[in-house]
This record gives C-alpha cells, structure tokens and sequence, in this order.
C-alpha cells in the first residue's frame, strides 16, 4: 500500500473511533474543551476532519467512504496488536453464530505483515499432511485476501462444517506467485501428550500438543512417576505449542517452580495481577530441566518458556517465539458491531511483555536453513485484492517436509541434559 494511503487510512479511522469513543462531533471540538489528559487526542481531531474533507472533495473518484471506514478501523485495531479486531455488524452477528468445536484444518493463525500467518499446526491434521508450516503466510482464504479481514473473522472462516473445503493461497519467499492448498475440514482432537526416554531412561522427554487442562494433567501425572522410572531429567517440548490456556500455563510452570513468580498480567485499566508458584503444588522443582521452543511456541507455552528462564531454572534452547499473550474483551457497538480489544498483557517475571517481545532462548539455535527465511513486505503480493479461483483451478501441494530430518535444537537440548549432574 503506497505510504499516502496508509497515512489517510490512519487519518479516517482516527476520526471515526475517537467519535465512537468520545460521543463527539469532531467538527465542533476544540481543545480547550478537552477533558484533561485527553487534550492531545481533541486537538488532532480537526486535523482529521480536515483530511476526510479532502478525501470526499477532492480524491480521483468518490470514495465508498462505508467500505473505506471499515477498512480504515479494521487497520487502526490491527495496529495496536494482532488480537485486537474490529467487526462489522454483519461481521459480529457472524462472529457470535460460529459453534465451538467445529471442524478445522489444524492451523493456528495470528496476523503478521498485514496478512494472516500460520503460528503453527497441528500434527497429523489436514494442514500438517497439506505440508503448512509455521511462518506460512496465507495471503487469502476462500478467495478472500486476508488483508482486508480481521484476525477474528479469519479464524472463524478457517472453521467449518465437518468435510467442508477450504482453500488458502500460502505465499514463501521461494516462490512469486502463491500456491493454491485445498484442504478438507474435520473435528481434530490434538494428540496425548509425545513421551519419550534418552540417555539410559534418566532423560524424560515430554511434548504435549497444547496448554490445556488434559495435557497438562497428563504431565503432572508422568512428573510424578519420574522417581519410578529411574527418569532424573526432564525435557519438556514446547515448540509448535501456541494454543491452550494462559491459566493451565501457570499451572504447568509450578510443576517447576517453588515459590518464584510465573508471570503477570497488567493492563491500562487492568489491575496488576502477579503469578507466584504455589510450594502445595510443585512436581519436581529439583530436576535439572530444559525447554525446547521455537517461532511456533505461543501464548501459554510463552508464559513457561519465560517462567523457566528468567527465574533461571533452567535453560530454554531454540528460537525467538511468536509473541502472543493478551486478555481481550469485546465492546459492541450502537449500530451492531463490535471491537475485539486487549485490555491487558502478560509479562514475564524480569517484566517482558510476551506480546512484544516474546521469548528469546539463552541458547539460540537457528532453524534449517530451508524453513529460516522470513516473509517480508517485498516478497507479499503487491497489487489489488485477488479474486476467487474457478471452480476447476487445479490445486498445487506443497512440497513435502523431509521424511528425515536432522533435528538440532533436540541433539543441543540432550547434550546441555547429560552434561548436568542429576
């Protein structure tokens, strides 16, 4: 998008939420009536005027100025964070239709670069055997360019009915031109908790899928064996791990932790609420322990990576994670739509916002260089919104991952392991 456009996009949607929140007439503001504190954003409010004025008088054609509005505050919630999303009213009656536990591919989405990015996926789903990765950019969803659609409603198109077809269009930095992936929708239940035992069975291993009640009691129960077992070590994968629950990701650091702080989640208007580790409830607090985590671990797993390495119990090998960890709350508004709003982040206990800056491991290791390169603004499809493909476009698969992989950040974790006496 050419810089004057961001810039009159910014201007529109600044006059059109500082009216919804404000209960305003922009044209008759001035600063001197400005409620203290807010006499910044009252004075650039006839700036604004200014400038949509100019867009309705003087732009080459009559601008769609509903469309260009909807647009202008999708892009103003999108600048705050990713999670924040503004919904039409037709968007929201939608958005409030859509039924928990419907059938998915197995991608967990988020926005990055404009365009709506895969965090990760689940093994064994329709999108891992499609050959989706993470880092994948879908640069439109059912025909639909995911620029112009909200982080909340492009989650709620990759839902559907169960043997429903969806289509998305996955750019990589390889290739110029998008790659078309039809997919089949199913109910996916994610997969128990991976086990594995190195060194002699004094390494445990353990991956779960998510951060939810099931997984996490899974490993409290396999914790909790570890003396049984002969087990003296532990190795909790996180990587690839971005859905869950924040609340079973403190539960799940405490395993771990013996009266040291997990995390906190403060906001604006959001009273600071710090995480301490609960001594009743610690598993193993003794155990050396790595985790593994990579540009797939978001949200709940963030929140133990950071837990475990700021309270320095143990070492956290990999890549820097996504950067995912807000409360929301949804606002409606008069004329039937809605804001989608974080009103809180979580930090890390040395106060890092997780959202921000997410988790950077004290021992980096890079990705294969075939799954290191990054989507940038010069390799995105420039140019208007594509249109929907025929119905008898072929499909193209992505190519697939190697049977065999050199997996290196394990081989590092495993080595750090054995050199640490238990």
């Amino acid at each position: 998008m050419p810089k004057i456009s961001k810039i009159l996009l910014l201007a529109v949607s600044a006059v059109l939420v500082l009216v919804v929140f404000l209960g305003v007439n922009w044209s008759g503001v001035r600063a001197a009536t400005a409620p203290p504190g807010q006499d910044g954003a009252y004075r650039q409010i006839n700036v604004y005027s200014d400038v949509l004025q100019k867009i309705q008088d003087d732009y080459v054609t009559q601008p769609n100025i509903p469309e260009v509005t909807n647009g202008a505050l999708r892009g103003l919630l999108e600048s705050l964070d990713a999670d924040s999303s503004y919904l039409t009213a037709s968007d929201y009656k939608e958005y409030k239709a859509g039924e928990s536990g419907r059938a998915q591919v197995g991608i967990n989405a988020s926005k990055r670069y404009g365009y709506a990015i895969v965090v990760s996926v689940v093994p064994g789903s329709p999108a891992d055997k499609a050959g989706l990765v993470d880092n994948d950019i879908l640069e439109a969803i059912d025909g639909k360019d995911t620029r112009n659609i909200s982080l909340a409603m492009i989650q709620r198109m990759l839902e559907g009915a169960p043997g429903s077809t969806l289509t998305v269009g996955v750019v990589r930095p390889s290739k110029a031109q998008p790659d078309k992936i039809s997919m089949t929708r199913a109910i996916i239940s994610a997969p128990p908790v991976k086990e594995d035992q190195y060194e002699n069975a004094s390494i445990l291993y353990l991956k779960p899928a998510t951060i939810d009640r099931a997984h996490v009691d899974e490993i409290q129960a396999r914790l909790k064996q570890m003396a049984k077992s002969g087990n003296k070590k532990v190795l909790l994968d996180l990587r690839d791990v971005s859905s869950g629950e924040m609340s079973e990701g403190v539960r799940l650091a405490n395993f771990f932790l013996n009266g040291q702080m997990i995390g906190a989640l403060e906001g604006q208007k959001f009273p600071k609420q710090i995480f301490w580790s609960d001594a009743a409830k610690t598993v193993n607090p003794n155990a050396p322990l790595i985790v593994l985590v990579n540009r797939g671990t978001a949200g709940p797993a963030e929140l133990v990576a950071g837990a475990i390495l700021d309270d320095k119990r143990g070492d956290v090998v990999g890549e820097k994670t996504f950067g995912e960890g807000g409360q929301q709350k949804t606002f409606e508004l008069a004329d039937g739509g809605a804001l989608i709003l974080t009103i809180a982040k979580y930090e890390s206990p040395s106060g890092k916002k997780l959202q921000d800056e997410g988790v950077t491991p004290n021992v980096p290791i890079a990705a294969p260089a075939e799954e290191q390169a990054d989507v940038t603004d010069e390799s995105l499809p420039q140019g208007p919104a594509p249109t929907a493909a025929p119905a008898t476009a072929p499909t193209t698969a992505l190519p697939k991952k190697p049977s065999v992989q050199m997996d290196e950040p394990l081989t590092k974790a495993l080595d750090l392991l054995k050199a640490k006496p238990a």
